[in-house]
């Protein structure tokens, strides 16, 4: 196969992703989206507001509230009153939702085969030569990035 680094990188992690989606509506996930774990990604540490989740990840307000609710009805999240002002909503990981995280790093660590740290390696030159460690670092990889 003649890909350069940057197609084949994108090629398996598109694939590596359609597999731990397959096996995480298997195990019982059933519903959620890849584009859902930039959400997630960003409720791990944190609870921001609809605004703020909107800044993070470069959408509307509208888009953001969306996909919170998407995942509300899912149980993956809640919504509950800012401890400093409770007329502010911010959004939280339900005890589902953490199962969720732990599911999908599970399954991303049983895609790791002997040998690898060579193209880690490689991919992760490729992300600072391209500017794009930074981003990964603070999250703010966006969908459509």
């Amino acid at each position: 196969m003649r890909l350069d680094l940057a197609t084949l990188a994108h090629l398996a992690g598109s694939s590596a992703n359609d597999a731990v989606l397959a096996r995480l509506h298997e195990i019982g996930h059933t519903g959620v989206r890849v584009s859902h774990g930039y959400v997630i990604q960003h409720l791990i540490e944190g609870a921001p507001t609809v605004s703020e989740l909107g800044e993070l990840l470069g959408v509307t307000q509208q888009a953001a509230s969306k996909q919170l609710l998407e995942l509300e009805r899912l149980g993956y999240v809640e919504r509950v009153p800012d401890p400093a002002d409770s007329r502010v909503r911010r959004a939280r990981l339900t005890g589902r939702g953490r199962r969720l995280v732990e599911d999908s790093r599970r399954l991303r660590r049983e895609l790791d085969v002997p040998g690898d740290e060579v193209a880690k390696r490689a991919l992760i030159r490729l992300l600072d030569a391209t500017g794009g460690t930074e981003k990964v670092l603070k999250r703010r990889v966006v969908p459509g990035d």
